[in-house]
């Protein structure tokens, strides 16, 4: 099943799921609202399926969620997570592949069997080759636009943006943009303490928001931060990262980067950064629903073209 053909589906699908919720409509006899899912292999650049589950019972599983929109789901032992979807099985230790899943772009620690749901989540399972990111992969932005729409685990979180005083017309832009999607975004000073359970969006060249204490785990490489890419000492040169750890292109002006860290029990920080202003503004552009779905982080090129990451060879 090609990606474009499926995303074209999701997408007509999703909107039609926003504009019955835009309506007003209420979930009745105890049932919440929808919930979408999708499954992909290698950082979700295969589409191997997708559904929208509609009057899903409140404490509905991830796992059971699964098991009724894909065939061919097996369990571990134990029948508290996945190892087989559609066929594609868990490899053994030495391949380091697994299956993984985000609820609304945020991973968990609890099982699949463990983890509820709620209305208007989304859940994602990727299965890929986990060697090079060692379990760091905690945010993703494939979901947007969740978190912000809905936040996670039934909770909706308040949403702040920081901004660097001199990319104020890309602020302006990802103001509108969450805005848009129902985030109201609070404008806040660069470099201002948020409480553990706020959204934080920052916005400016790397080298200005680099300071922050989530996003520099980016600085650390994907082992660390979960995001396949890297800037360089002076943050005008970004290097795009492979699956298998390695340095496959490198962008100087105009380059821009959307990635999303988690700190340790914080929910995630959001960067909308690049080498220069006009990777900024570029990074900014691609916070679009289109452009970011099915990507565990874009990188924006100064031609205009995007690359999700990790690059695949």
């Amino acid at each position: 099943m090609s990606r474009k053909f499926l995303g074209s589906l999701v997408g007509a699908l999703s909107l039609a799921a926003l504009a019955v919720s835009g309506c007003g409509m209420q979930p009745q006899g105890g049932k919440s609202a929808d919930v979408r899912m999708i499954a992909t292999r290698d950082f979700g650049s295969d589409v191997r399926g997708a559904t929208i589950q509609q009057g899903v019972s409140d404490g509905d599983s991830v796992l059971s969620l699964t098991q009724r929109s894909f065939a061919n789901v097996k369990t571990v032992a134990g029948g508290v997570g996945v190892d087989s979807i559609d066929g594609v099985p868990r490899a053994g230790r030495a391949d380091g592949s697994a299956w993984n899943y985000w609820v609304n772009g945020i991973g968990s620690d609890d099982s699949a069997a463990d983890f509820e749901l709620h209305g208007g989540d989304r859940v994602w399972w990727d299965h890929h080759d986990a060697r090079v990111s060692r379990g760091a992969i905690n945010a993703v932005v494939g979901q947007y636009p969740e978190p912000f729409a809905h936040g996670a685990e039934g909770k909706r979180y308040p949403v702040v943006l920081q901004c660097a005083e001199d990319a104020d017309a890309a602020c302006q832009l990802v103001s509108q943009q969450l805005s848009a999607v129902g985030a109201s975004p609070a404008r806040q000073a660069l470099g201002t303490n948020v409480e553990t359970e706020v959204l934080k969006v920052l916005v400016g060249t790397w080298s200005v928001v680099r300071r922050d204490q989530a996003l520099r785990l980016i600085d650390q490489g994907p082992s660390r931060s979960g995001v396949f890419a890297r800037f360089d000492a002076d943050g005008r040169q970004l290097e795009l990262i492979d699956s298998q750890g390695r340095t496959a292109r490198t962008l100087g002006a105009g380059a821009g980067l959307v990635a999303a860290v988690k700190l340790g029990e914080q929910v995630p920080t959001w960067g909308i950064t690049g080498t220069d202003l006009a990777g900024v503004r570029a990074a900014a552009e691609a916070l679009d629903v289109q452009r970011l779905r099915d990507r565990f982080a874009l990188a924006t090129g100064a031609d205009g073209g995007d690359a999700g990451l990790p690059l695949q060879r």
